[in-house]
């Protein structure tokens, strides 16, 4: 079994930072790429960044350069490190990622997080 844990999330003001982190535990065979959605009050989940097990990035316009997407291979964890945020900001944030597990048969499959919270104020 996989799991996804994130944590970091938090309330700050706006141009404040927050890093949040997630975790894969589990029969992992393999990770394809790590990142990140958000889905705020009202409105369908969003892509934010993503990063894959070779290091390539890619950002939702939104945040591109504000915020930045890395990971650490060799403990399955991937950071999201957020600054200069904003009001609009304010989602839960649910960590991604396509994972083989291990057993004979499995398949890459798309894992979700529970979510965290991050709450932005003007």
């Amino acid at each position: 079994q996989v799991q996804l844990v994130e944590s970091g999330g938090g309330s700050v003001q706006a141009g404040g930072s927050l890093r949040l982190t997630c975790t894969a535990s589990g029969s992992i065979f393999r990770i394809n790429a790590m990142g990140w959605y958000r889905q705020a009050p009202g409105k369908q989940r969003e892509f934010v960044a993503r990063v894959t097990s070779g290091g390539s990035t890619n950002y939702a316009d939104s945040v591109r350069g504000r915020f930045t997407i890395s990971s650490d291979n060799a403990k399955n964890v991937v950071y999201l490190q957020m600054n200069s945020l904003k009001p609009e900001d304010t989602a839960v944030y649910y960590c991604n990622s396509g994972i083989q597990s291990l057993g004979r048969g499995s398949v890459l499959r798309d894992y979700w997080g529970q979510g965290t919270q991050v709450t932005v104020s003007s």
